[in-house]
């Protein structure tokens, strides 16, 4: 598996509270790991946000760090708690009671990846599956909880945008009148971040041209609950881009409109920095 848990992309100045993650795009499928898999090459990565890394590519040069996940989805989920152990893939955890993402096979250690197809034959270790959340869960964590808590002591508030992509059939018919969304941002109805910025995060989207809905059907979870506290200043926002804007999806390859989202999701985030870089207090209001 890859050596290190994460990759950091380090303006040579900050200038804006905004920190920039991707915890799904990690791609590094080494031997050790493939071979306890019962999927191909190609269906392992169904669940993985296929280069929303490289299309953030370019963020750190508006003045704002970039975390980004080396290790894949199907090994480790980093938006799941490290408690949410799934007693259906790994030996020893006792059957209780468990939250519905547990119970579909996507806790921390995921069970499945994309249309319920499962990722192993039979159960891992506890203690393998302890010892990826050691090496890989804590350090993402940690720094990501640094580069948040910078933030907020240079700007008196932090906030985390949380990038994903979202299968294309996943929203297909899903926006009505209104059209299917291209970006639906999720601030866990209203509880991971002040309204007035994520109603200013979802106009950016809005004047590049994107369709744009909240909450549905994706409204956030682990990053945006832990780290989303307003009221103690810190702000988190979960930004999930259909795939198929920038992506051939049975391919899993780039398409031929990469380059120009890839420039407006530059661009987005730059105006979300420019709006935020100059306040101060957010928790108090």
């Amino acid at each position: 598996m890859a050596r290190h848990p994460f990759r950091l992309h380090q303006p040579k100045v900050v200038t804006a509270p905004v920190v920039v993650a991707s915890p799904h795009s990690g791609r590094t499928y080494d031997w050790a790991f493939m071979s306890r898999t019962v999927l191909d090459s190609e269906r392992i990565r169904s669940s993985e946000d296929a280069y929303v890394d490289l299309l953030l590519d370019r963020v750190p040069a508006l003045g704002v760090p970039v975390l980004t996940a080396e290790m894949p989805r199907a090994f480790l989920d980093l938006n799941r708690a490290p408690t949410e152990l799934d007693p259906a893939v790994i030996e020893g955890v006792p059957r209780g009671a468990a939250n519905p993402r547990v119970n579909s096979g996507l806790g921390v250690i995921p069970r499945v990846v994309a249309q319920g197809r499962a990722i192993y034959h039979g159960k891992i270790p506890r203690s393998e599956a302890e010892a990826r959340i050691a090496a890989f869960w804590h350090p993402y964590h940690d720094q990501l909880e640094t580069l948040l808590a910078n933030a907020q002591a240079q700007f008196g508030h932090g906030i985390l945008l949380d990038c994903h992509s979202m299968p294309h059939e996943a929203i297909e018919g899903t926006g009505g009148a209104a059209g299917t969304p291209e970006i639906v941002l999720g601030d866990r109805f209203g509880s991971s971040a002040h309204g007035h910025i994520v109603d200013e995060v979802e106009a950016v989207f809005r004047g590049l041209g994107f369709r744009v809905a909240r909450n549905a059907p994706f409204a956030g979870a682990y990053m945006t609950q832990q780290y989303g506290k307003p009221i103690r200043g810190r702000h988190a926002i979960q930004i999930e881009i259909d795939r198929a804007l920038y992506m051939d999806e049975a391919r899993i390859r780039p398409n031929g409109r990469f380059d120009s989202i890839r420039s407006l999701m530059t661009e987005a985030i730059s105006q979300i920095c420019d709006l935020t870089s100059g306040r101060r207090g957010l928790a108090a209001e």
